[in-house]
C-alpha cells in the first residue's frame, strides 16, 4: 500500500521503460540523444525521481510516440506524481490537502471511474446543497469562505461527466445513503431528485444495494477503482481515510477489488428498478 504520487512515479517509470523497449533504443542511446546522463533514465525508469512533463514530452518524441491521448495521460501522470504540471485545482492548493489533490488528478486522467459508497452520496453526484451540507458535518467549525471554496472545488469536479469524452462512472449506494437525512428533507429531496436525472446520463450507472441484502462484501468502507485509457496497468483502488488515503496498486489487489464490485452489482437492484427506489424514497423527503 502506498501513496498516490509514489505509486504512479513507478507505474510512469515503466509505461516509459516499456515504449522505449517497443522503440529498440536502449536507455544509454535514449540519454544520449536527450543529452542526459544515462543514470537519469534509470531513475525515471525505476521510478527513483521524479520527472517532469516537458521532460515526459521529450522522452515520447525520441520514442516516437504519437499518440495524443497518451501523451497527455503520460505527461499529466508526471505532474501528479510529484514532477510538477498544473491542473484546476492547484489554485487551491492553499486549500486543499495534498491527498485531496492527488485524488482530483486521478479522476482528470481517468477513463472510468467504479466506486462503492456507504454513507454518502458520491461527490461526482452531489447537488451544491447536499456538498455544503456534508462538508460542514465533516469539518465541523469551517469558516463559511472556506466552505464555500470547498463546495466549489467538489462542483468543479463534476465537469468530468460533461467532457468530452465523459468518464464512465459507475457506482453501487448503500440504500442507507438515500435515508441518511444530510442537510434537511428539502435538501435531500433536491438531492435524489438530482440522482434520478444524472443517473440517466448513458455514462454513468448508479445501483442501490437494499436493506434486504443484509451484510455484503464492502459493508466496511467505500473504495473507488480507477481505470485509464491505453494502460490498464495503471488502474488503481483508492481506500479514504479520515486524515489519508491509501492506494492499492498490486495486480492481486487490483483483481479483488474489481471482483468485489462485480458481485456487489450482482447482489444490488438493477438501474431501472434502483431509480425506482430513487423515485420512492425521494417522495418521503417533504418540504418544511
Amino acid at each position: 500500500m502506498l501513496h498516490g504520487p509514489v505509486v504512479r512515479r513507478r507505474k510512469l517509470g515503466e509505461e516509459l521503460r516499456s515504449l522505449r523497449h517497443a522503440c529498440g533504443m536502449t536507455s544509454r542511446e535514449a540519454a544520449r540523444l536527450l543529452g542526459w546522463h544515462q543514470s537519469k533514465v534509470s531513475r525515471i525508469e525505476t521510478g527513483a525521481s521524479g520527472v517532469t512533463p516537458a521532460d515526459v514530452a521529450r522522452l515520447l518524441d525520441v520514442y516516437a510516440v504519437c499518440d495524443p491521448q497518451l501523451r497527455s495521460l503520460l505527461e499529466v501522470l508526471a505532474g501528479s506524481a510529484g514532477g510538477g504540471g498544473s491542473g484546476w485545482w492547484h489554485a487551491y492548493r492553499g486549500l486543499i490537502p495534498p491527498q485531496y489533490r492527488d485524488f482530483i488528478s486521478l479522476e482528470s486522467q481517468a477513463s472510468a471511474v467504479r466506486t462503492l459508497e456507504t454513507s454518502v452520496v458520491p461527490g461526482l453526484l452531489q447537488t451544491a446543497g447536499y456538498a455544503r451540507a456534508v462538508t460542514r458535518a465533516s469539518l465541523d467549525g469551517l469558516p463559511d469562505g472556506r466552505l464555500d471554496s470547498l463546495v466549489e472545488v467538489r462542483l468543479t469536479r463534476q465537469r468530468v461527466l460533461r467532457a468530452s469524452p465523459p468518464l464512465r462512472f459507475t457506482a453501487v449506494l448503500d440504500e442507507a445513503v438515500l435515508h441518511r437525512e444530510v442537510g434537511g428533507p428539502e435538501v435531500m429531496r433536491d438531492q435524489l431528485q438530482y440522482l434520478t436525472q444524472v443517473s440517466q446520463l448513458p455514462h454513468v450507472e448508479l445501483q442501490l444495494l437494499p436493506f434486504s441484502v443484509g451484510g455484503y462484501v464492502g459493508l466496511t468502507g467505500p473504495f473507488v477503482i480507477f481505470s485509464f485509457p491505453n494502460i490498464s496497468d495503471l488502474d488503481v483502488v483508492v481506500l479514504d481515510h479520515l486524515t489519508s488515503s491509501l492506494y492499492l496498486e498490486r495486480r492481486e489487489d487490483l483483481e479483488a477489488y474489481s471482483s468485489a464490485f462485480r458481485t456487489l452489482q450482482a447482489h444490488a437492484l438493477s438501474p431501472e428498478r434502483s431509480l425506482d427506489l430513487i423515485t420512492e424514497i425521494g417522495r418521503s423527503f417533504r418540504r418544511s
